[in-house]
């Protein structure tokens, strides 16, 4: 058997690739790149469908300031230049001449696979994968990374098959791990939020979800949300510390990031423990609550007013790092669940899907990059390309 069998599918396509450089500009551009035969345990993918999430953005627009964006001429394969702000530039020394491959995640048809049986059983299907780079035409992605979708599947259904549901599901599995019983989710009425909800619904958990506005309480209260704060009303520390008082939340992933949230959540925390609390301390009480920041919707600082004790913690959380600490045990159980629960608690909505050339167009940044709730684009990039 040769090393490689494939279709006769075309496999050089572009690729979008976001480059800093050392002058203070980000440059977009798509460039033609040849997918290389895969290896024995790899296949080459026609992405048909691949989500732009929050952290695909972070990657994408790197510290630019989006306002100053210009479009080029799309002949040239540069579509479009911003500006970093001095004061950020240092923050991007390490990418800093480097152009990116952007998609964390995508589906599509599998047009070649190596040698490999593994491999093999994959040709002609279509398939999720987290590999890195999606944002082509055609991506050589390990069998490792795929998740073979259920048959009748479309891509664009299978798209989101990792990054939202694997960081839902690995919140809750850190929940269990680190000993707490419930859990506190900031803009909880995201995709990833409303998957969270659906699984902590499912699985007896109980969750406090905090939104920014009534309109995304009523979202939420409409799938079931037992426990919906919104930041922006006026009694929502209150709101929030009967909220955790209730559920005996302890643990908290906040997708904002910066600003006075993760402190706000600590205070209230607090608040709700030392209602049971029968002794004082100059401490503070000594029940442990944690807060991982796992997102960058706000770049603002993050501000903490330490008026909660000693037993506290704020840190980072990544999918990555958790589903390699986990081990692969772990990771095949929870891909496994998202593969059986796909159209129904893994369901992503988009609200457009559009093109390589369309998704660096300043009008269209300008609606998916306020990356609000209901506004989840879907990239195609074979979409309007005679290939």
């Amino acid at each position: 058997m040769s090393d490689t069998t494939q279709t006769t599918a075309q496999t050089n396509g572009l690729q979008l690739r976001s480059l800093i450089t050392a002058a203070g500009t980000l440059e977009l551009s798509l460039r033609t790149v040849a997918a290389p035969a895969p290896a024995a345990d790899e296949v080459v993918i026609k992405v048909q469908a691949a989500p732009i999430n929050p952290s695909d953005l972070g990657l994408l627009f790197g510290a630019a300031d989006m306002a100053t964006f210009e479009a080029k001429d799309e002949t040239t394969g540069l579509l479009g230049i911003a500006q970093v702000p001095e004061k950020r530039l240092r923050s991007m020394a390490a990418r800093i001449g480097h152009a990116l491959p952007v998609g964390n995640e995508g589906a599509g048809l599998v047009v070649a696979a190596g040698s490999s049986d593994a491999a093999q059983a994959l040709l002609g299907k279509t398939v999720a994968a987290m590999g890195g780079g999606m944002y082509a035409q055609y991506r050589v992605v390990p069998v490792a990374n795929c998740l073979a979708l259920p048959d009748g599947t479309r891509a664009d259904e299978g798209a989101s098959c990792f990054v939202n549901p694997l960081t839902a599901l690995g919140m809750v599995e850190t929940m269990r791990n680190e000993g707490h019983t419930a859990l506190v989710h900031t803009a909880a009425a995201s995709n990833l939020g409303q998957m969270l909800n659906r699984i902590c619904l499912a699985d007896g958990v109980p969750l406090v979800n905090i939104v920014r506005s009534q309109e995304q309480v009523a979202l939420l209260r409409g799938i079931g949300a037992v426990h919906v704060c919104d930041s922006s009303a006026p009694g929502f520390l209150d709101d929030l510390t009967d909220a955790l008082a209730a559920t005996g939340a302890t643990l908290a992933f906040d997708a904002i990031g910066g600003g006075p949230l993760a402190g706000q959540i600590l205070t209230c925390m607090e608040a709700a423990v030392n209602r049971k609390e029968t002794r004082f301390s100059v401490y503070g009480s000594s029940v442990n609550k944690q807060v991982y920041i796992y997102g960058g919707l706000s770049l603002e600082p993050t501000v903490v007013n330490r008026n909660f004790g000693m037993c506290w913690g704020i840190g980072g959380w990544l999918l990555t790092p958790f589903l390699i600490k986990s081990g692969p045990e772990v990771g095949r159980r929870l891909r496994d669940r998202v593969a059986r629960e796909l159209k129904t608690t893994f369901a992503s909505r988009y609200a457009r899907e559009i093109s390589l050339v369309e998704m660096l167009r300043p009008e269209t940044i300008a609606l998916y990059g306020r990356r609000s709730t209901g506004a989840k684009f879907l990239l195609n990039p074979n979409k309007d390309i005679g290939r």
